[in-house]
């Protein structure tokens, strides 16, 4: 069964930036391109299309994901303010499928400088604005974010963990206690191009649902006007789980927008 919302709009969104860019000015920075500590107004247009689920056979999901990141110096320290909203598709039971507003996640990371490694760390709270039981946990939560980056002449390697926890909320859902980790491994290659691995591990200890996937994907990076352009896509897949309802395996693409401060 496949549901109306899939991955075409982060699909059809990788297709048209790729084939706009042959007369684009084209532009090596894929290390800025890729870095979520670059102090750059920028905004992410992503989707995960996932078409299989271990221990729910013939059920599929999807998750249009709009992020934005915004540098400001509030208190005079640099910091980026970080949002995402999804707008997902997903399994209901025994039968049928449930479309609409995911909950909203806020983090803001206070950009700490170092040599050979940059830092970011802050609070996050996620709001329950899902518009119905399937979309989102119905609960308030509150937690901290910390992410290290290491920019190498070939790349980037480093990794974002966040851990969140429920504090209000709807009395009949269950409690939140979620930590994630995404590893963050970029190999730059010519002309722009590059290949990731940034699948983001899973580990929800109310419900005690965990799972690891690895991803291997491929992106391109380049310059219109003032705008630089990163279109990627990465399949995914989970090598080790703990519980059912984990996807089986995922395909994460999209398209990310990082505008010039001047």
């Amino acid at each position: 069964m496949r549901h109306p919302m899939t991955a075409a709009p982060a699909l059809a969104l990788v297709s048209c930036l790729c084939t706009a860019s042959a007369g684009a000015q084209e532009g090596n920075g894929q290390n800025e391109a890729n870095n979520p500590l670059t102090p750059k107004t920028t905004i992410n247009l992503q989707d995960y299309f996932i078409p299989s689920f271990k221990g729910l056979p013939g059920r599929d999901a999807n998750q249009f994901l709009l992020r934005g990141l915004i540098p400001h110096k509030l208190f005079g320290a640099p910091q980026l303010f970080r949002f995402t909203l999804p707008i997902a598709n997903a399994p209901t039971f025994p039968t049928g499928s449930d479309t609409g507003l995911g909950d909203l996640t806020l983090m803001d990371l206070f950009v700490i400088p170092g040599k050979g490694i940059e830092f970011g760390i802050g609070p996050m709270l996620v709001a329950p604005t899902a518009s119905s039981d399937a979309l989102g946990a119905g609960k308030w939560q509150a937690g901290a974010a910390g992410i290290a980056i290491a920019p190498q002449h070939w790349g980037l390697i480093g990794g974002l963990a966040t851990y969140q926890q429920s504090f209000a909320g709807d009395d009949d859902r269950e409690d939140v206690k979620l930590l994630t980790f995404q590893p963050l491994l970029l190999y730059n290659l010519p002309e722009g191009f590059y290949l990731r691995s940034t699948a983001t591990w899973s580990f929800s200890f109310e419900n005690h649902v965990h799972y690891i996937p690895v991803g291997f994907g491929a992106g391109k990076v380049w310059q219109l006007g003032k705008t630089t352009v990163n279109a990627f896509l990465e399949p995914q897949y989970t090598v080790w789980r703990h519980g059912d309802g984990v996807p089986r395996w995922q395909l994460f693409g999209g398209g990310n927008l990082q505008f010039a401060l001047n």
